[in-house]
């Protein structure tokens, strides 16, 4: 039998042959396709476990159908009526909600080790990381899609066109990537997934529920104004409804994209620095 001395001999060797074969070795993995590969395993994680899929249909679904149908006839008068209000707004919470089980997956994997292995690689540092955002963020898309769908089959009709909606999901896109920085943080700082979900939670149910997603602020107290005036995803969702009224304020979106730029800014290197302290 072939001892283990004997096969790190051989491999050793192999190596070594390769390196002297003639030719150009292979150029250094850049890292934009590194970070595109890491993008692509987070795609083919969902296709090997497909249940990941759950929470960008069901849920997109059962939020719209519950709060058209709960909240429309009392605080619009028809349901017709307060899902034009309502839509980019639900839209923005779906998204911006399911951003947390980025964290999660990536608790998941540093548990098992596997981040260990990617960090052994001779690649950019934040490849993993960033890829599994990229990964991501064909999740958001799909729940993007489906809430708009819905909305349409319910009456909703963006009188900024095509142009706007797309716009709107670019938009989207851009906050939840930078968002998710956030959570990508505390998936190196907690040693558990519960412990990751339970922080996220804490941290998105006031900023989704205390915004202007379901209500006009005006008819909120002046506390809770001064509050939403200032939440992020307030600013988020008044974006996405000028767009996709083709009535968006400039400043609005400067505003919106001042926040993601912060996020990634702050979150981005606090999390590779916990990333590179783990090595």
């Amino acid at each position: 039998m072939t001892s283990t001395t004997d096969r790190t001999a051989d491999t050793a060797t192999a190596v070594a042959d390769v390196l002297k074969m003639p030719g150009p070795r292979p150029a250094r993995p850049t890292a934009w396709s590194t970070s595109l590969s890491f993008g692509w395993r987070a795609l083919l994680k969902i296709k090997h476990v497909p249940e990941q899929l759950f929470d960008v249909t069901m849920f997109p679904i059962m939020f719209t159908l519950m709060f058209t149908y709960l909240f429309g006839g009392a605080l619009a008068g028809s349901t017709s009526a307060y899902v034009q209000f309502l839509l980019p707004g639900i839209l923005v919470q779906t998204v911006v909600m399911i951003t947390m089980y980025t964290g999660l997956t990536l608790n998941k994997d540093i548990e098992k080790g596997v981040f260990d292995r990617f960090r052994s690689l001779p690649i950019w540092r934040p490849s993993p990381l960033v890829g599994a955002l990229l990964g991501d963020v064909v999740r958001y898309t799909i729940a993007s899609i489906i809430v708009l769908i819905l909305g349409l089959v319910l009456g909703f009709r963006p009188d900024g066109g095509l142009v706007g909606v797309v716009a709107s999901i670019g938009l989207l896109l851009l906050f939840s990537f930078s968002l998710s920085w956030i959570w990508t943080m505390f998936a190196m700082l907690m040693r558990t997934e519960q412990a990751v979900m339970g922080v996220s939670m804490f941290i998105l149910f006031p900023l989704t529920f205390a915004s202007n997603i379901f209500v006009d602020p005006a008819t909120m107290p002046g506390w809770l104004q001064a509050f939403v005036s200032v939440n992020p995803i307030s600013k988020l969702v008044t974006s996405i409804r000028g767009l996709m009224a083709g009535t968006v304020e400039m400043a609005d979106l400067a505003i919106v994209f001042g926040w993601c730029a912060g996020f990634v800014v702050i979150f981005g290197p606090l999390t590779m620095r916990l990333y590179n302290r783990k090595s």
